[in-house]
């Protein structure tokens, strides 16, 4: 029985958060044994490729990669993994899968993306939310009334980014990772350093450092902060920028001592991040983002069982539960010019976490982390059962089952078979 084709648009061999979710949605895909997978990789803006080629256990997924850009007949079914704009209907069912957006407006482009396709999958609440309620008006070029309105009113599911449990969970094993930490008690910071003066990137690190600094100055002991990032890319050139900003924000703090700050700079294999997250001297990931369209590292981190402190507002809020998570407080405002761009629109709005509570719940969570251990491990339980790789693939299963119609099939045509007929034999005419 011929299987309907489904060919996936998207990043797979990146290192990126969306070639990991590529990943993931691919290989579910290929488990739930439904379909003709096929693959046309993508680039992801600047980020390195070759993922496949450094992860043996990924090289499965070559054999479904088309060899030429060029189809050779419309899919069954079409998916793009990627942000809105890019979406393009080429199959018979079109599906968009995006994280979407960090704040509280999409591009109007991403809205016409949306309403392309027959269906589009967010990776959280927030994401679809975001994406349905952004409106704008179209108006006539000469004489600028408005003649409509640029809405999405098509059809949404939301499919969460399920962690890979067999890889992200407790180990006592050592590092795999060389770890250079002098102080048995370290806040981990796991993401990029975008654009953005200092308060205003997405993910707010240097606001992250700076309160970091001012809150254990002078302190006879301190914690450590690692942070795991990086700009654009892993060079050299990148890694110098970095320490570049973190000198430039301890130089704006008046103290006579300052905790340390540590940077851990390149490409980790999922099973070193897990090591990462499991050394002994990592107690806690901090994260003052401004807004997740899901927040990956967060969930895979979560999975060690160890507390976090982040912020109360967007994606991330899907599976963090405020219960057994630090969320802390703050206010809504405007992207700041230094941070916007054609994605982050200066007229919309995301979140800026209040400074007095960073201070206050970074220094108790150092100074009594026996009251934050047992919600750690109540908040791993939830991620382990409610958002693993496994229950991503069943949710995709059942969202695929209720919405792809039924395909016409091709059948082979089979043409009764006539029984051979007699002519009667002529007689000759005698003359």
């Amino acid at each position: 029985m011929n299987k309907p084709t489904f060919v996936v648009s998207c990043p797979i061999d990146c290192y990126a958060g969306y070639g990991a979710r590529s990943r993931d949605i691919v290989k579910a895909l290929i488990e739930l044994d439904k379909y003709d997978v096929k693959v046309l990789p993508q680039r992801w803006g600047n980020t390195p490729m070759g993922f496949i080629k450094d992860n043996p256990e990924w090289e499965f997924l070559n054999k479904h990669l088309l060899p030429s850009p060029q189809l050779q007949q419309q899919p069954e079914i079409w998916m793009q993994i990627t942000v809105p704009n890019e979406f393009q209907p080429i199959g018979k069912y079109n599906i968009g899968c995006t994280a979407g957006i960090e704040t509280t407006i999409a591009p109007a482009e991403w809205v016409e993306g949306c309403q392309r396709m027959n269906l589009v999958l967010g990776s959280s609440k927030h994401t679809i939310d975001v994406l349905k309620n952004s409106k704008f008006e179209k108006r006539d070029q000469r004489t600028q009334q408005v003649v409509g309105y640029i809405e999405w009113t098509g059809d949404s599911e939301i499919l969460f980014e399920g962690a890979n449990t067999e890889v992200y969970k407790p180990d006592n094993s050592p590092c795999k990772v060389d770890f250079n930490v002098k102080e048995d008690f370290a806040y981990l910071f796991v993401g990029h350093w975008m654009q953005g003066q200092m308060g205003e990137d997405r993910k707010n690190v240097g606001l992250l450092i700076k309160a970091f600094f001012e809150t254990f100055k002078n302190k006879s002991k301190a914690p450590a902060l690692i942070l795991k990032t990086s700009t654009v890319s892993t060079s050299y050139m990148d890694r110098d920028e970095l320490l570049k900003r973190i000198r430039a924000i301890k130089s704006t703090v008046k103290a006579t001592k300052l905790p340390n700050v540590y940077l851990l700079h390149g490409d980790f294999t999922d099973e070193e991040m897990n090591s990462i997250y499991n050394h002994s001297k990592v107690k806690a990931m901090v994260n003052l983002t401004k807004g997740e369209g899901f927040g990956r590292p967060l969930l895979e981190f979560s999975l060690t069982n160890k507390p976090i402190i982040t912020t109360n507002w967007s994606g991330h809020t899907d599976f963090l539960d405020p219960e057994f998570t630090t969320l802390l407080p703050g206010n809504m405002t405007k992207v700041h010019p230094s941070a916007a761009n054609n994605m982050l629109l200066q007229e919309a709005e995301w979140f800026s976490v209040d400074t007095g509570h960073v201070g206050q719940y970074l220094k108790d969570v150092f100074e009594n982390y026996k009251n934050y251990v047992d919600k750690g491990k109540r908040q791993g339980y939830k991620s382990r059962t409610n958002f693993s790789f496994e229950k991503m693939k069943e949710k995709l299963g059942e969202i695929l089952d209720n919405k792809i119609p039924e395909f016409p099939k091709q059948v082979q045509l089979q043409l009764p078979k006539l029984k051979k007929i007699e002519l009667p034999k002529l007689k000759k005419i005698e003359q």
